[in-house]
């Protein structure tokens, strides 16, 4: 059973109505594209975000992760040493015509120089060579990769590799490489600086930081990738004011594209989309229906906030109902829950709250049933 609320005296109480009328929500060349607030974890912008795709490179984020994580279980050590193997520098060095550290069989960098070589110089070498030296092999690396993502909620992960290169089933959504950044930012804020790096060297080969939105105010990560398969991919996080947003691009078609959209999409991220919460307090919701009780209807209201996230334009046609969970029936306890209150923007699923009573409504007596039997008869109401 569902009811419609006074929509727009309800979000204009709450100062919700901010964009001009038949604003576009909108688009990006991008096949996938996230746009995430940080301090809520809440996705503002989606576009087949929670798809699973090929994520390139940015796959190095997760494998900068799990080393973070292993050091933080004390199980590593930032000035422990690697060897290179041959089949590091054969598969993920110069020979590979690959991104590359630049690293030589025997070489042994400590496990900080080689993140910095992963997080920076976006090295397939360093990558392999933390995979090999710490879990024997990188497909036992991979699995542990995708065991932890999973127990960190990322459930659409599926990696094969330590480094993103193009293997049959290794993906993950652009929504969760979005919260593998924030978890980054959050779980590891003195590792997650390094990103920011303009550049790194290992002996004579310098590489400069590939993330072309180092420079745009507040940006300081994450990770560039690309792959015939996948296009032009960017995961950036950027914050101004003490306010965190993380962009999610991928399937651009060239280097200058994927700068320019990045960009684009940052700026978005904070001038466009918002956050409003309605507190309970803030919003008057109209009386609903009981039968059988000795008042016809019942105050109810929000019994927690609610947090609506969106493009500002999709704020002015916001649509509002009360869902009731059943025909409310006497009798009613205040605090009852009867059902819910949804918000739908357009670009944006439903986002719900429950609703509750605000006042006892007992039930009639044999007589009152019998009259509202009698009247329902009489209305034609009793067939």
């Amino acid at each position: 059973m569902k009811r419609r609320s006074p929509i727009l005296a309800a979000m204009c109480a709450l100062a919700l109505l901010v964009a001009p009328a038949n604003a576009q929500i909108i688009d990006t060349p991008a096949t996938h594209a996230v746009i995430l607030d940080n301090a809520t974890g809440e996705v503002l912008f989606s576009k087949d975000g929670a798809e699973p795709m090929i994520p390139a490179s940015m796959t190095k984020m997760m494998t900068a992760y799990l080393v973070f994580d292993m050091v933080k279980r004390g199980e590593l050590k930032m000035t422990d040493r690697l060897t290179v193997s041959a089949d590091a520098w054969r598969r993920g060095g110069f020979p590979s015509g690959t991104s590359t550290m630049g690293l030589v069989p025997k070489d042994t960098p400590t496990i900080e120089e080689l993140l910095h070589g992963v997080m920076i110089m976006s090295g397939n070498d360093a990558c392999i060579v933390l995979a090999e030296g710490i879990s024997g092999s990188e497909e036992a690396f991979a699995r542990r990769m995708t065991d932890l993502a999973h127990e960190k909620g990322l459930k659409s992960a599926n990696f094969l590799n330590s480094t993103g290169l193009e293997a049959v089933g290794h993906v993950i959504s652009a929504e969760d490489l979005a919260r593998l950044a924030k978890m980054t930012v959050d779980d590891f804020p003195e590792y997650y600086k390094w990103y920011s790096l303009p550049s790194y060297s290992w002996r004579e080969y310098t590489q400069p930081n590939r993330n072309p939105l180092l420079g745009i105010e507040g940006a300081d990560g994450v990770k560039t990738g690309h792959l015939e398969a996948s296009g032009y991919g960017l995961t950036g996080s950027a914050e101004r004011d003490g306010v965190r947003r993380t962009i999610v691009i991928n399937g651009m078609e060239s280097m200058a594209a994927r700068a320019s959209e990045g960009e684009r999409m940052l700026r978005l991220a904070f001038q466009s989309f918002e956050l409003k919460t309605i507190a309970p307090e803030s919003v008057s919701l109209p009386e609903q229906k009981v039968w059988l009780g000795q008042q016809g209807t019942v105050p109810v209201s929000l019994a927690e906030p609610m947090l609506i996230a969106g493009h500002k334009a999709a704020f002015e046609n916001a649509k509002t109902e009360i869902v009731l969970d059943k025909a409310l029936e006497a009798p009613v306890k205040k605090g009852d829950r009867v059902g819910r209150l949804v918000v739908t923007l357009e670009g944006r699923p439903p986002v719900e709250a429950p609703i509750i009573a605000e006042a006892d409504v007992k039930k009639i007596g044999f007589f009152g049933k019998a009259i509202a039997g009698l009247s329902a008869l009489i209305s034609g109401n009793g067939s």
